[in-house]
């Protein structure tokens, strides 16, 4: 059995003359985070949205845990353990908090909803707002809850667009350590998309780049942050 939990190969989508994303290949390891880096509109988000099956490929393949799913959609690589959040919070603001995480974890197809979604919230530190409605929780409280609807069911596979958008840098760093955490209490493996560099460079056991839809670097956080071209491209004289 392969090491990696997901694979993409050559992945392209293109609308038109436009090349959103090009011969992407990446790889996640077992228990990894791997965080993807780059300028606005550089395709990170439009990686995602392939390997969840949100975007249609225009070439290439995405395998999850060996399995070739590039012609499964979204709720069939979901039940195969491919999870993720979104830039803003999917979560029901008039719902009860434990409720909606339930809910997620049935729709996940969790043999005991219930316990699964103690659970989770228990690991994300949310158990004692279980019953708060979820409109009335704090922003970065919000935001561990948006995680946890991505986690029930215990997927493979998670990847989070942006998580941390909009925290302070206390909620950064509380969410940061939630995440690192989550890779070996339950066995996940991340890719992880986020512009806040502290988090990135500090969690990330890999880290890959973009630029117009290409990768133009991957490896190691201290690798990457070296990189002369990452550097001019993204890092500037922050690196």
């Amino acid at each position: 059995m392969t090491d990696h939990v997901l694979e993409t190969e050559d992945v392209a989508i293109h609308y038109g003359g436009v090349k959103a994303v090009d011969g992407v290949a990446l790889t996640l390891a077992r228990g990894q985070i791997r965080g993807l880096i780059g300028p606005n509109g550089a395709g990170k988000t439009t990686v995602i949205n392939a390997i969840t099956g949100r975007s249609k490929l225009t070439r290439g393949r995405v395998r999850l845990n060996g399995e070739d799913v590039s012609a499964l959609g979204v709720v069939e690589r979901r039940q195969r353990g491919l999870s993720r959040s979104f830039q803003r919070t999917s979560i029901f603001g008039q719902m009860g908090v434990r409720k909606q995480v339930e809910l997620a974890s049935y729709q996940s197809g969790a043999e005991n909803p219930g316990e699964d979604a103690d659970e989770v919230l228990h690991e994300l530190a949310l158990d004692r707002l279980a019953a708060v409605t979820a409109a009335d929780l704090g922003y970065g409280e919000q935001r561990r809850l948006d995680l946890a609807l991505a986690l029930v069911g215990r997927p493979s596979v998670l990847l989070l667009d942006e998580p941390m958008a909009g925290l302070s840098v206390q909620e950064s760093n509380e969410l940061a350590r939630h995440l690192q955490a989550l890779t070996t209490r339950r066995q996940v493996s991340v890719l992880l998309v986020e512009h806040d560099m502290d988090v990135v460079f500090g969690i990330s056991d890999a880290i890959t780049c973009f630029e117009l839809g290409r990768v133009i670097a991957s490896g190691s956080p201290a690798e990457v942050r070296a990189n002369p071209r990452v550097r001019e491209a993204y890092l500037g004289s922050a690196a």
